[in-house]
C-alpha cells in the first residue's frame, strides 16, 4: 500500500510496509540529519515537526504521518530556524553532532512559541533532547543568543 508524505514541503509516494518514520525519511527519502539513537523516543535525536509539533519519528509510524506536513532539519533553513542554527554554531554548541538536528527543531520550536525564554523554560523544553557530549551549557547560551538575549 502506498501513502503520500509532505516532507519539507515536497510531496512523496511511498510504500512504507509498517515502517517508522524515521526509517522512511533515513532509508527511502534519504534524508540525513535525523537520527536515530535510543529508538524508544527517549533522547530527542530524531525529533521533526508535524504539523509544527515536535514529535519523535522513531515512534510514529509513517502511516500515521500521511495528510500531515513533516520538516525535517533539513527543511529547517530559514528565518528563526537559521537564526537557531547560526547560534548553536556561534556558541560551540555542537561536538559530535549527533543530537545537534533534534536541538535545533525542538529550540526553534521553543522560539517561535516563547521569542524570549527564561533559562527555565528553555530547560523544560529541551529536557527531551540529551547530549552525549554534556554540551548544555552551550546549548542553552545558542538558545538565548537565537533569541537575540545573549
Amino acid at each position: 500500500m502506498e501513502i503520500t508524505l509532505e516532507v519539507n514541503g515536497r510531496t512523496y509516494s511511498i510504500a512504507p510496509a509498517g515502517r517508522r518514520l524515521l526509517a522512511v525519511l533515513r532509508d527511502d527519502l534519504e534524508l540525513l540529519g535525523t537520527k536515530l539513537a535510543c529508538g524508544e523516543g527517549a533522547c530527542g535525536a530524531c525529533g521533526v515537526l508535524l504539523d509544527g509539533r515536535p514529535v519523535n519519528a522513531c515512534l510514529l509510524f509513517a502511516e500515521a504521518a500521511e495528510g500531515h506536513e513533516i520538516v525535517t532539519i533539513e527543511g529547517l533553513s530559514t528565518g528563526r530556524a537559521a537564526a537557531v542554527q547560526a547560534a548553536f554554531v556561534a556558541e560551540d554548541a555542537l561536538q559530535c553532532g549527533f543530537c545537534t538536528p533534534g536541538q535545533v527543531v525542538s529550540a526553534t520550536v521553543l522560539l517561535e512559541r516563547t521569542p524570549h525564554p527564561t533559562r527555565e523554560e528553555i530547560h523544560e523544553t529541551m529536557a527531551g533532547n540529551l547530549c552525549r557530549c554534556g554540551a548544555y551549557p552551550k546549548i542553552e547560551r545558542a538558545i538565548l543568543r537565537a533569541a537575540g538575549e545573549a
